[in-house]
């Protein structure tokens, strides 16, 4: 799919600003649990249009239980792009009751032209780690994402 300048120049835009302005993000902790087993994270939340079009831009790595938290004021079926992103990452996209609906895998872009990853699911918050994390606690669709992390929830 052909995105027009319109869709990858806004989100280009907002994060070149919000790195001139030394965005910063909240920090806080979730939890991802699935079959009586509870897996915790540091996170940081990105909780308003200019964090999330900055993400995780630009970083060089990410420790085994960190991720940042995408967290959306209404329901969306956007996608997720990796132009400057430099790790490889898994996301989950969830729903507003914290349920996990998809996982997937993104790989760094550093060069025109960047894939966008779309889950083909409506979600209204997403979970970045590092590629992997999920599989190597088995954590599948149907998996429930908690924490203190939600209360930034845009309302």
């Amino acid at each position: 799919m052909l995105l027009s300048p319109a869709q990858w120049l806004a989100p280009m835009v907002l994060g070149l600003a919000a790195l001139a302005q030394g965005l910063s993000f909240p920090k806080s902790t979730l939890y991802v649990e699935q079959g009586g087993r509870r897996h915790t994270l540091k996170v940081e939340v990105a909780d308003t249009p200019e964090r999330q079009a900055q993400g995780l831009m630009f970083r060089k790595s990410l420790g085994e239980d960190e991720g940042m938290v995408f967290l959306f004021p209404t329901p969306t079926a956007g996608g997720f792009w990796m132009k400057n992103t430099l790790i490889p990452l898994s996301i989950a996209f969830f729903d507003r009751q914290g349920v996990i609906l998809r996982i997937l895998d993104m790989e760094p872009c550093r060069k025109d032209p960047c894939p966008v990853y779309y889950p083909g699911v409506v979600y209204q918050g997403a979970l970045e780690v590092n590629q992997g994390w999920f599989q190597r606690r088995s954590l599948t669709p149907g998996a429930r994402v908690g924490g203190e992390a939600l209360k930034f929830w845009p309302r």
